[in-house]
């Protein structure tokens, strides 16, 4: 039998599995952990409550990195990138090595952590950085009637004749469209979501991260997302990134460049500061929460079943912090 450790972990109640596989002797197949996070993540018949996805840690495949993270779905997909689950390794690697800035390996750079001052009381805070940023419909994998090959603001007559829509990766794709209270609350971010993720639409065939917006107030948003591979998540760090980037854009006059922005999700808050620059270097900082909700530890084959009958879980308290923390944001 392998026994296994786990730590069940979230930003912002997007929640994953992370499991460092250096504590294998003999590495695991990409076959076996997209199996493995199919299996723990499954909301209904999963490990516990299951999951968003699977953050998978190993070393750096060169110098300079602390580590190595992967991000794997809770369908089996596998996602160039996670703001959300980033806060979480970087916090997992910090600790391990006694740092507070470095940088972690991802599918498409290496980007700059760091630990900052908590949220709140018990609330552990890390800023990761998002990048490479690209407007390019050949990066999105998009294909629209555009000679410019980039949606800025504009509708696309398939999905709605209302909405205006911003497509940009960051790295991995996003569609971004600003609305009313009474929109971002209904199920057309959903309708389109599952549209456009159903692996048979003619404009992102390999689907695409939705987010809705609404302005708040200066520098105030709130963000709204159905993930590619998830569905409706309480937060996309992402997603929030690329809404922040958007923001800045398309609405400079309510929402700064270099300066930083409160992001409302359904799961909590986080903080945003846009880069946007000229030459089209444009990065964005994500600052929020990295809370281990608890430990597990189950046998390798058990869970690869899917049996999880003698999972063992140990919480860890900070579950509680964090949610005080969302309940004074409400009151305020």
């Amino acid at each position: 039998m392998k026994k296994m450790k786990l730590l069940k972990v979230h930003g912002s109640e997007n929640d994953f599995y992370m499991l460092d596989a250096k504590q294998f002797e003999q590495g695991l197949t990409d076959q076996q952990i997209k199996q493995l996070a199919v299996k723990i993540c499954k909301r209904n018949g999963g490990l516990g409550d299951g999951a968003d996805g699977l953050l998978w840690i190993d070393r750096a495949s060169h110098q300079g990195p602390l580590g190595k993270m992967r991000v794997i779905n809770a369908d089996g997909s596998e996602a160039s990138m996670c703001g959300n689950g980033l806060r979480s390794v970087s916090r997992y690697l910090a600790e391990q090595n006694q740092e507070s800035a470095f940088s972690v390996e991802t599918m498409e750079a290496d980007l700059p952590v760091a630990k900052m001052k908590d949220l709140a009381t018990g609330v552990s805070t890390y800023q990761v950085q998002i990048a490479p940023v690209s407007f390019k419909a050949a990066d999105l994998k998009m294909h629209v009637n555009n000679e410019s090959e980039t949606l800025v603001d504009q509708q696309i007559k398939e999905l709605d004749s209302d909405l205006s829509f911003t497509a940009v990766a960051v790295p991995n794709p996003h569609l971004i469209a600003f609305v009313d209270e009474a929109t971002i609350n209904g199920d057309q971010l959903g309708e389109l979501g599952r549209y456009l993720n159903n692996g048979v639409n003619p404009i992102f065939p390999d689907g695409v991260n939705v987010s809705f917006v609404l302005i708040q107030g200066a520098n105030q948003i709130f963000v709204r997302t159905f993930e590619r591979g998830v569905g409706y998540t309480n937060a996309c760090g992402t997603g929030m990134s690329a809404a922040s980037l958007v923001s800045v854009l398309l609405h400079g006059d309510q929402i700064a460049n270099n300066t930083d922005i409160i992001v409302r999700n359904p799961g909590g808050m986080v903080k945003t500061n846009v880069h946007h620059q000229d030459t089209g270097a444009d990065t964005i900082d994500l600052i929020g929460n990295a809370t281990f909700v608890s430990t597990v530890e189950l046998d390798l084959d058990d869970a690869l079943a899917g049996n999880f009958a003698q999972a063992k879980f140990n919480e860890t308290g900070e579950q509680v912090n964090y949610e005080k923390f969302i309940s004074n944001l409400q009151l305020n």
